[in-house]
């Protein structure tokens, strides 16, 4: 961590210019191991201004200059690929198998996904008499969140790479270790100056600063529904475009025929992975309602195997949340669904018994939850799963879809046909048919309050390009 108090701007790392600092606590320890610098207006616009200059050549090189590049980045990420995870086990609490394995194995998976999209993608068409020339949007604002950390430095870092724009990252105040590590990727991989700066510091200030800046054409942002509408509305006054990926609520469908074991214990396990700290995370399960008692034991004992405690503990399947803010909201939502009448099943208010240090949840479970009960509305951002009974598929469709989100959904049945068609009916930008695999070229985005645009893939590529008509390119 010997660049904690720089930030990287030109290809340098440089002191901010007003010195300001903030402690990282571990959320296992409730300590701080590190401080680092936040910035200010004044450290965003000597990024801007970097990004702007470097714009104009960047624009300009060749596709295998731009694969090259992100080869380059390929090969110095797998080589520290490690220290990405454990920076992530450290600021945010995931288990360091984890962290290193899916959470920094989320890099490596969309460099090489975006190389693949890149080395073909057409760039120019023509259509008719007309050349169709889609160009790199300009400079970017790029603001990540702390909860999958590297996964969204990725997947915004590389397709603005890919379509040659250049750019400034703010990561999240509260993981901004592993930002670090990628910058040092990206600088051993030899990033011309300019292209790629990095600034840390609070959304308030540094954040709020380059969403309103006039020389930035495009902010990329991930997290809260309630911070998206800030950097939109900010981002107004520039008419630049925004792209947003923010919370949800997720609804996980089991119809009738499906066989309740698997998919109850696979929605659990699905629910709490990351603490329950991911914005797809499928909080609310929708069961009949004469398998209600059935999916109570099923979940409750799914529930239990999870092994809460120390991340650096092999043993261990849920570390702690983030920071006390969020476990604070978590313990007063548990509390209110206490308090509005649903069937606590497992697990419940406090941490667990053998914990009394660090921001550690019980892996909870309520049942007889209906839709209008806050734990069903609100987004917990917590390990606490809600089960709703239904008595029939239009209730459970009308239900899955009351809600200010949609993000994400998911459908578990036998008869495949019939899932695709419950599946049609969801109003939400992923919809997960009997738990796939991950699909990292997948558009990945919401309807409604989870945002707008789409990440991952060539869909990530085409939110960095503008689209350019040339009429008359061609003789008719």
């Amino acid at each position: 961590m010997q660049h904690a108090k720089h930030f990287y701007i030109d290809g340098n790392w440089v002191d901010p210019i007003v010195p300001a600092l903030l402690d990282v606590i571990d959320p296992s320890t409730e300590e701080a191991y590190v401080q680092i610098s936040v910035g200010s207006a004044a450290d965003v616009d000597r990024a801007v201004a970097a990004a702007k200059a470097a714009f104009p050549s960047f624009a300009r090189t060749s596709r295998k200059e731009r694969l090259d590049l992100l080869r380059a980045i390929l090969a110095e990420y797998n080589k520290r690929r490690n220290d990405v995870g454990d920076a992530i086990s450290r600021e945010m609490g995931a288990p360091l198998e984890f962290a290193r394995t899916i959470q920094a194995g989320r890099g490596t998976a969309h460099l090489e996904r975006m190389i693949s999209v890149l080395e073909t993608y057409p760039f120019e068409t023509v259509e008719g008499t007309t050349l169709i020339a889609r160009e790199p949007i300009g400079v970017c604002g790029l603001i990540t969140p702390w909860n999958w950390p590297t996964n969204q430095i990725a997947c915004k870092v590389l397709p603005a790479l890919a379509a040659g724009c250049t750019m400034v990252l703010k990561p999240s105040e509260e993981a901004p270790i592993d930002a670090l590590v990628w910058t040092e990727i990206m600088h051993a991989a030899g990033t011309p100056k300019g292209v790629y700066n990095m600034v840390q510091g609070a959304g308030s200030v540094v954040g709020e600063a380059m969403s309103s800046h006039p020389d930035i054409d495009m902010m990329s942002f991930t997290g809260s529904t309630r911070a998206g509408i800030r950097v939109a509305q900010a981002a107004a006054v520039t008419v630049k475009r925004v792209a947003q990926e923010l919370g949800g609520k997720s609804a996980n469908v089991l119809l009738p025929d499906v066989d309740f074991q698997m998919a109850v214990t696979k929605g659990i396990n699905s629910m709490m992975v990351n603490s329950g700290q991911s914005c797809t995370a499928p909080s609310r399960m929708f069961v009949p309602q004469d398998r209600h008692d059935e999916v109570k034991r099923i979940a409750k004992a799914a529930a239990e195997k999870f092994v809460v405690g120390n991340p650096q503990d092999p043993t261990t399947r849920l570390g702690p949340v983030v920071n006390e803010s969020q476990f604070n909201k978590i313990q007063g939502l548990i509390q209110k669904g206490i308090e509005e009448g649903a069937e606590l099943v497992t697990g419940g208010p406090g941490r667990p018994e053998n914990l009394n240090r660090g921001y550690y949840v019980r892996p909870t479970v309520f049942a007889g939850v209906t839709n209008d009960m806050t734990i069903a509305r609100e987004e917990i951002f917590g390990p606490v799963i809600c089960i709703l009974p239904y008595k029939d598929e239009e209730e459970v469709i009308r239900l899955a879809n009351d809600t200010i989100y949609g993000l994400a959904a998911y459908v578990q049945g036998t008869d495949l046909e019939h899932a695709r068609k419950v599946a049609a009916q969801m109003r939400a930008g992923n919809v997960h048919v009997n738990y796939p695999m991950g699909d990292t070229a997948a558009p990945f985005g919401g309807y409604k309050q989870s945002g707008n645009g789409r990440e991952y893939g060539k869909w990530g590529l085409e939110e960095f390009l503008e689209t350019k008509a040339v009429i008359g390119y061609k003789a008719a």
